[in-house]
């Protein structure tokens, strides 16, 4: 018996690799064939006809190497109902042979770098009901006749791509179409008014383009939405809420970030199965009407609400953005038990943060920062053992840090500047921190922590130099422990093990932003404020490359560390308004990629070393009152320095000072001279190195003439830097 003959479905998904034995395309009676998510597998289709192009009506080949590919053969399979390339890493054009596919039903070209037409290739697909091609490079407008083609489409799928122009007409109204996502590209002008009667649209998302004007009153008669998305366009206008009411099975609904006014937000009934609200930046002033239902996800940021957070939020179960509004009152009514999303920056929120806080088992992100919250941090048994980002910075609190945060282990973020934070770490801590210490030294056992900033607060104490473990902080990104009142030497034991601040190919990743792999489902970004170049520059969002040292203004003593010098991804390094002694280390000159050099108010001493003007990427240097000097280097960005960087250092002279080194002053005099050194013109520098042979003494007076006359120049350099001021001493006392 021939068992291939008789084989009519084949489903080979996960986990193959290798490449695909040829004889599977030539099955003979071969009707579903599914390989897909093998992410390792190689599968070169048939140049030819294919053994089974009679017969095959399902071909899924998601997720698989394509090598070479898609043949012309493929139009031969004309009984094929659905073809599945997710993911195949195709290029180029849509072959024009899959138009052959007369019968095709299901088209999915989704995750591939496809360009050029898309309607050409397609035209003759007049049985198409699932067109799925988003995440390509397709560019360009939809023709007008595009549905034309296709009447019995159910599905379009265009996001992520670079669609331009006006959408096609036709759209809404098209009797077939229940679902359409046409975001993320670059669509402009108007959505006008259609016939609703026609229309059996169930999820319209046009979100993330540049669409204009009014949203057609026509939405708000089309009883089988669930899901409609209009957030990050150019729609303007008042738009009343009332709108949305008879919508009954609306289960998601986004208004986000256009120049909308929505009003009428508190006559109106949410719908009953409503569980996402998105309405941030439109302008509203009061809350939507408690309809007793549970939502999923409410984002009301940006607005211009008042009053108290109303008693409906607590029951949303994961996601609370209620940021930048003018919200009073306290927080015993948030949805503290099963929230993971918290997010309520910028309002005038006061009282305490309640130990409600303690149940947060799912709590992965905490932004409760610029209000006017007070009192001490609550000390919890066991609690947000999965919180990712603990943000309050710009706040009243007061006391120490809780000991318990040592329990998220996941932690990413830790933001608690402007408070009034102190004391000591609870003995309860002794697992990671000494009990009289005042740095919160339990955070260097956090393996994922990237920013730290712990600016203007209390603190204070000795960093100690001995870390209870092997690698404290290695992925920070991010200190600032400025305002503080720290002392002792720096922490060579941090500085050492700054991991992430060692990576010189930064340049050479890919940009992204801090917060947006957090795996959450939501749209937080890291956000800080950082002394950056001598001003205060607010980061709404952090690139991934910042990498930021700032222990300013506190009472650091000692020298700095040599080995600072292996951080050489920094980007901004600030130890100004300390008690910092010797010398600046050599190494500064290896952070090539260093913008900002602050060590201006210590007591550094010693000459400026001439490796930093290796540095050419640095914009900004204070090396102001300190007790340096020498002559100022030259070249590279330290031409373009000014006083300011130098001025507090009475032992400093150079270019950039209006005290001049003694020998620029002497050279100048020599240039001014000119001619009248006639009687010196006579000797030349083969007759001082001639009288070094014969004596010394004679040979140096003759060399000091020659200096005086600058004769020849480059001699008189040599000798001058070499005798320096010893030459002018000799000079008074001859004289």
């Amino acid at each position: 018996m021939n068992l291939s003959s008789s084989i009519k479905v084949l489903t080979l998904e996960f986990g193959l690799f290798g490449v695909l034995p040829q004889g599977v395309f030539h099955l003979p009676n071969l009707e579903q064939l599914h390989l897909g998510s093998n992410d390792n597998l190689t599968v070169i289709l048939p140049k030819v006809k294919w053994g089974s192009s009679g017969t095959l009506q399902e071909l899924g080949l998601a997720h698989v190497d394509i090598h070479g590919g898609i043949p012309d053969s493929i139009g031969f399979l004309e009984s094929l109902a659905s073809l599945e390339l997710w993911g195949c890493n195709l290029s180029g054009s849509i072959p024009k042979s899959i138009g052959n596919l007369g019968q095709l039903t299901y088209l999915g070209l989704n995750e591939n770098n496809f360009n050029g037409p898309i309607l050409t290739p397609l035209a003759n697909l007049t049985n198409l009901k699932n067109l799925y091609l988003s995440h390509n490079n397709f560019t360009g407008l939809l023709p007008s006749s595009f549905l034309a083609h296709f009447s019995q489409l159910v599905v379009i799928d265009l996001r992520y791509n670079g669609f331009t122009g006006p959408l096609p007409p036709g759209l809404f109204d098209h009797t077939s179409l229940r679902r359409l996502d046409i975001s993320h590209n670059g669509f402009t002008g108007q959505l006008y008014e259609f016939d609703s009667s026609k229309s059996k649209l169930e999820y319209f998302s046009c979100e993330n383009n540049s669409l204009y004007g009014p949203i057609p009153q026509s939405f708000s008669q089309l009883v089988n939405l669930t899901h409609l998305y209009f957030s990050l366009n150019n729609f303007s206008g008042v738009l009343d809420f009332k709108m949305f009411s008879r919508l009954e099975s609306l289960q998601h609904l986004d208004l986000s970030h256009n120049s909308l006014s929505v009003r009428n937000t508190s006559m109106v009934t949410l719908p009953r199965e409503l569980s996402t609200l998105g309405l941030s930046s439109c302008n509203m002033k009061e809350f939507p009407r408690d309809a007793g239902i549970s939502l999923e996800s409410v984002d009301l940021s940006n607005n211009e609400i008042d009053g108290e957070i109303p008693h409906w939020i607590g029951s949303v179960n994961w996601y609370v953005d209620l940021s930048q509004n003018m919200l009073s009152g306290g927080l015993e009514q948030l949805p503290w038990n099963n929230i993971q999303y918290l997010d309520l920056h910028s309002n005038l929120l006061s009282g305490s943060l309640p130990t409600l806080l303690c149940n947060s088992s799912s709590l992965q992100i905490l932004n409760l920062s610029n209000n006017t919250l007070s009192g001490l941090l609550p000390i919890c048994r066991t609690y947000l053992t999965n919180l990712l980002v603990f943000d309050l910075r710009r706040n009243n609190f007061q006391g120490n840090i809780p000991a318990t945060l040592s329990n998220s282990r996941h932690l990413r973020t830790i933001n608690l500047n402007g408070n009034k934070l102190e004391g000591t770490i609870p003995s309860s801590f002794a697992e990671f921190a000494e009990i009289n210490d005042t740095f919160p030294r339990f955070l260097e056992a956090l393996p994922n922590l990237q920013v730290l900033v712990l600016k203007s607060n209390k603190f204070h104490g000795l960093i100690n130099t001995i870390s209870k473990v092997e690698h404290p902080f290695p992925r920070l990104r991010i200190i600032d422990l400025s305002y503080n009142e720290f002392y002792g030497p720096l922490p060579a034991i941090y500085f050492k093990n700054f991991k992430a601040m060692m990576n010189g190919n930064v340049n050479k990743i890919e940009r992204s932003y801090l917060g947006e792999d957090y795996g959450v489902g939501a749209s937080y970004s890291d956000s800080t404020i950082l002394v950056i170049k001598g001003v205060d520059i607010e980061f709404l969002r952090i690139l991934t490359v910042l990498t930021t040292i700032d222990v300013s203004s506190n009472n650091f003593e000692g020298e700095i560390l040599e080995y600072i010098g292996d951080l050489v991804s920094l980007r901004y390094l600030n130890l100004s308004h300390n008690h910092l002694t010797g010398h600046i280390p050599s190494s500064i000159g290896d952070l090539s990629m260093l913008e900002s050099l602050d060590l201006s108010s210590n007591q550094l001493e010693g000459e400026i070393p001439q490796e930093l003007t290796g540095i050419y990427t640095l914009e900004r240097l204070n090396l102001s009152h300190n007790q340096l000097s020498g002559r100022i280097p030259e070249g590279s960005q330290f031409n373009t320095f000014e006083n300011d960087s130098y001025v507090g250092n009475l032992g400093l002279c150079g270019h950039s000072l209006s005290r001049k080194c003694e020998i620029d002053i002497l050279m100048q005099t020599q240039d001014e001279d000119g001619d009248n050194n006639e009687f010196f013109d006579g000797f030349t520098w083969e007759a001082v190195v001639i009288g070094y042979g014969c004596g010394v003494v004679p040979a140096f007076f003759i060399g000091y003439l020659m200096l005086l006359a600058g004769k020849p120049k480059w001699f008189a350099g040599i000798i001058a830097r070499e005798l320096g001021l010893k030459i002018r001493r000799m000079e008074i006392k001859w004289r």
